[in-house]
């Protein structure tokens, strides 16, 4: 898995994968409001899997402490050159961490990398491990509803990849058929589940863009400032609704330890 990634990312620009897209744009706000619903300054902060450190940069500037663990050494150079920001390389299996070090760790890409149940169940048990008793867990998963929403909104949707984007629903074992490599996707039970399995509590489920995310593609960068309002609202008002949270592109799942 990590020389698959490590080839993905070095051809593809990380920094600006929440900018370039207008739900990607989305996707950041979001992600970013709702973990600082989660947070309060200053907490230890390990973010597992952060890439760039897209997010390791406004937590620190926030006041928070923030490690920033990844398996792709370009990523962990960028993201030690950030104020405030340490790294270094690591899998989210195996954490160069010990027990009980942060008050908070982020997950905010290795569960849907991880394509086997075994292993995303190993990454937050590492999680919890390193947690302190009543520390948070902040994770991300992808929607399996992602490429129906996504080619069904920008006229791509035809026979040659109804099979793949119904595969995908039904199992979350996503093949590549929209771009990116293989990946699990999550149902919003099927996230939250898997969480309190690893002996979590208090676990929430969100929806992080809500169901106006492939609007904003549709209709292009030069529309998202008239747009993103309604979006944002939109994200905010349906972010826990049973029936429509799976139409996020998203989901975002916060839980604590045990005290």
């Amino acid at each position: 898995m990590t020389s698959d990634l490590a080839q993905h990312y070095s051809g593809a620009s990380e920094n600006d994968r929440l900018s370039r897209s207008p739900h990607g744009r989305l996707e950041f706000l979001r992600t970013q409001e709702l973990i600082r619903r989660a947070l309060t300054a200053p907490m230890r902060v390990l973010d597992v899997g952060g890439g760039t450190g897209v997010h390791a940069e406004w937590l620190a500037h926030d006041g928070h402490i923030v490690h920033l663990v990844d398996p792709v050494p370009l990523h962990v150079e960028t993201a030690a050159t950030l104020p405030g920001v340490t790294a270094e390389l690591g899998d989210a299996r195996r954490l160069p961490a010990p027990d009980n070090s942060f008050d908070a760790v982020l997950l905010l890409g290795p569960l849907y990398h991880l394509t086997e149940s075994v292993d995303r169940t190993t990454a937050l048990h590492e999680a919890v491990r390193v947690l302190r008793p009543g520390g948070v867990l902040i994770a991300a998963a992808i929607s399996r509803y992602l490429s129906a929403l996504e080619t069904g909104t920008n006229g791509t949707l035809d026979d040659t990849l109804t099979t793949a984007v119904g595969e995908v629903i039904t199992t979350g074992d996503y093949d590549g058929h929209v771009g990116f490599v293989r990946t699990h996707w999550h149902t919003a039970d099927e996230f939250g589940a898997e969480i309190e399995a690893a002996g979590l509590v208090d676990v929430i489920t969100y929806g992080i863009e809500g169901p106006a995310w492939p609007t904003l593609d549709h209709a292009g960068q030069h529309s998202f400032r008239s747009l993103v309002t309604a979006a944002l609202h939109c994200a905010r008002l349906l972010e826990r609704d049973p029936l429509l949270i799976n139409a996020s592109a998203h989901l975002l799942a916060v839980a604590r330890t045990e005290h």
